[in-house]
């Protein structure tokens, strides 16, 4: 069971990553293509990857450059974040229906934004790490309700995240609706997804996701095994307590970061571990690379044909995702219940 559950030999795993990570990485190739060559400008394929070049004429180039790509990047750092996320939740609480958005954590975050962009902190540090501490707040809430002398019960654990997440939403509501500030339109439509208010400027809070990224793809092994049980793994050598809050704050950490500038994402971290766990089986040392190549080429694409379905405006990106993830979210738990 437990070489099932590590990969079985180095060999065959270094060779299924390299075709793994190849074929994503082509996919994700393609979906970066597609996204900077969408759009209501007229400019084809061709042309964007010519002004990305520093061709064509000087408009094209202030498109593609300065609101194309940073649209993109986000949208795979948010894909890749909130993929990544839902995998680890899923890992520590043995519960295929865990994700960030479900249990209530970016629920937490957005409250932590909004009320950081009213108080009129700037978008990093301030906005991001009061998303952070309402993240961890919302987190820890869920933890204490779900938690049992024989430890988390999962009913427990998905009505609290449930009832978190309701909750959230009042209060963001609550905060709307007695807020005269100019920013309130503006956080609504934030408050479903939105990507189009992302400048270059602010891109670089992003590469504070990537040492998480490493935290949590060093963890691979320590997670493959808590899949057994938590008093089989400490009998296997792993710190079941120092591992688990370790993946908990990176993990909320690096949700923050991306709600605070992408608003809510849902589904993302359902839709996207399911569909490799079935692929690939349950070693995250395959699943971790291919939930973030696999994440963030799936956002590109909702971000994509949210673009292409927009008629007068713009279609937030988070309509789409949930189009797809709550169908499949009703899936899984009418299968769990069987």
């Amino acid at each position: 069971m437990s070489e099932q559950l590590t990969g079985g030999k180095h060999f065959g795993l270094a060779t299924r990553l390299f075709l793994l990570c190849a074929v994503l990485l082509f996919i994700l190739a393609v979906a970066i293509l597609l996204g900077l060559g969408a759009g209501s400008s007229g400019i084809d394929l061709r042309e964007a990857w010519g002004a990305l070049l520093g061709q064509g004429e000087a408009v094209e180039q202030t498109i593609v450059r300065q609101i194309r790509l940073p649209r993109v990047i986000l949208a795979g750092s948010v894909g890749a974040t909130l993929a990544l996320g839902g995998l680890v939740f899923q890992a520590l609480l043995r519960n295929p229906l865990a994700e960030p958005y479900i249990l209530g954590v970016s629920g937490g975050a957005a409250v932590g934004a909004i009320c950081g962009m009213f108080l009129g902190l700037t978008p990093f540090p301030g906005v991001s790490l009061a998303a952070f501490g309402g993240s961890m707040l919302v987190l820890v809430l869920i933890i204490l309700l779900a938690g049992g002398q024989a430890g988390f019960r999962k009913d427990s654990l998905l009505l609290g995240g449930v009832m978190m997440n309701a909750f959230c939403g009042a209060v963001i509501m609550f905060l709307l609706a007695v807020s005269h500030s100019a920013q309130v339109q503006q956080v609504l439509f934030w408050l479903m997804g939105d990507l189009s208010m992302i400048t270059a400027e602010r891109l670089p809070t992003l590469l504070l996701i990537l040492p998480c990224f490493g935290i949590i793809l060093a963890l691979a092994r320590p997670m493959n095994l808590l899949l057994l049980g938590g008093e089989s793994a400490s009998v296997l050598g792993v710190n079941v307590r120092l591992i688990s809050l370790l993946l908990l704050a990176t993990t909320s950490f690096m949700v923050s970061i991306v709600v605070s500038l992408s608003g809510l994402v849902g589904f993302v971290g359902l839709v996207i571990p399911h569909i490799f766990r079935l692929i690939l089986g349950s070693d995250h040392r395959l699943l971790i690379p291919a939930c973030i190549l696999g994440g963030a080429s799936y956002l590109i694409a909702c971000d994509l044909l949210a673009r292409l379905l927009s008629v007068g405006g713009e279609l937030p990106v988070g309509i789409i995702t949930a189009l797809i993830g709550a169908p499949l979210f009703v899936f899984l738990l009418w299968r769990s219940g069987r």
